[in-house]
C-alpha cells in the first residue's frame, strides 16, 4: 500500500501520460496503469522515471488507438 503522497504521485504520472488518450481505451490505459504501479512497487518513485515508464507501456499498449 502507498502513502498518499506517493498515490497523488502515481494518479498525477498516470493522468499526464494518458492525456489525449480516450477513455473508451480501457485496455491500453490498464497497461499503462499497471506498469506504473509495477515501477512503484519495486522501489522507483522518480517522476521522471515512471513517465517514462508510462510512456513506454503506452507505446506497447493493445490499442486501436495508435
Amino acid at each position: 500500500m502507498f502513502d498518499a503522497a506517493t498515490t497523488a504521485l502515481l494518479r498525477a504520472v498516470f493522468e499526464e501520460v494518458c492525456e489525449g488518450l480516450p477513455q473508451r481505451e480501457i485496455g491500453a490505459r490498464t497497461h499503462v496503469a499497471s506498469k506504473i504501479l509495477e515501477a512503484a512497487t519495486t522501489g522507483e518513485l522518480s517522476p521522471e522515471d515512471l513517465r517514462q515508464v508510462g510512456r513506454k507501456a503506452l507505446s506497447h499498449a493493445p490499442s486501436m488507438w495508435r
